[in-house]
């Protein structure tokens, strides 16, 4: 039994990757219940875990960004620094210093395992949402000059951040809105500048993990080229599929998904 769910937790990292691929985002809010629920890795390493890989295939496709112009390197490093800044402090000081148990209410104790675990979940949730409402691009497609709200674009980037330092997710689904909203960025910029910035912060991020836990590195590895080749995959197929149309049914699973962590993790 337990062969089988590490090659169901093998086939979710090419779930991972592929999803990234189809849809350009979503992809990572997976890694950490594959990790957790199908390869029986504990909540506080599987979101390390989950920060090395996401930011590994995030860069991927950062790269594959760069190369066609879309990447908007000013507005990537204004957001990026306190993202990094933050998600590196959580990592090393805040996660370790959050107490095994939090509190007990007669039978129920809450660990910080199954916190960890109800915390990313409601992430799902949000992300979820954003997934199924979708993304609107109000521009015309022409180059538009990009503006900035320094104080509130380092605010969501400290804010995301920690977020992202808890749940071990990329926040894509936070980062874009920002971008739009906050530098004046066209949606097309926005989503490929989000992946450079989700791989920096990730990425750097694992580092503070690194100095804490004992990392598997042939597991962590493995799993990540798996889930690079899912990308590929994910790129070539999109070709055919028109990633928009999946975007909604997969922000569906993350609901049900989400919803069903909170349930096993309280009950």
């Amino acid at each position: 039994m337990e062969i089988f769910y590490q090659i169901l937790g093998y086939i979710g990292a090419l779930l991972i990757g592929l999803v990234l691929g189809l849809i350009g985002g979503g992809g990572s809010i997976l890694t950490v219940p594959v990790l957790v629920y199908l390869l029986a890795i504990e909540p506080v390493v599987a979101t390390a875990y989950s920060l090395f890989i996401v930011g590994s295939t995030s860069l991927v496709g950062a790269v594959k960004n760069i190369r066609k112009n879309l990447v908007d390197f000013r507005t990537a490093l204004v957001f990026a620094v306190p993202a990094f800044i933050a998600v590196y402090s959580t990592r090393k000081f805040l996660v370790p210093a959050i107490p095994e148990e939090l509190f007990t209410v007669g039978t129920f104790t809450l660990t910080k395992d199954v916190a960890i675990m109800i915390f990313f979940a409601i992430i799902m949730l949000l992300a979820s949402v954003s997934m199924i409402r979708g993304r609107k691009d109000k521009g015309n497609g022409e180059p538009e000059e990009v503006s900035y709200n320094y104080p509130l674009i380092i605010l969501e980037g400290a804010v995301v951040g920690v977020l992202t330092g808890i749940v071990g997710a990329g926040g894509g689904f936070l980062i874009i809105p920002a971008l739009v909203l906050l530098a004046k960025l066209p949606m097309k910029k926005a989503v490929a500048t989000s992946l450079l910035i989700i791989a920096i912060k990730s990425l750097i991020g694992f580092i503070g993990d690194v100095e804490n836990l004992e990392i598997q590195w042939e597991f962590l590895l493995t799993f990540t080229a798996i889930s690079i080749v899912g990308i590929f995959i994910g790129i070539w197929l999109n070709k055919f599929i028109p990633g928009e149309k999946l975007k909604k049914g997969f922000g569906w699973f993350v609901l049900i998904m989400g919803i069903y962590i909170i349930i096993k993790e309280l009950i």
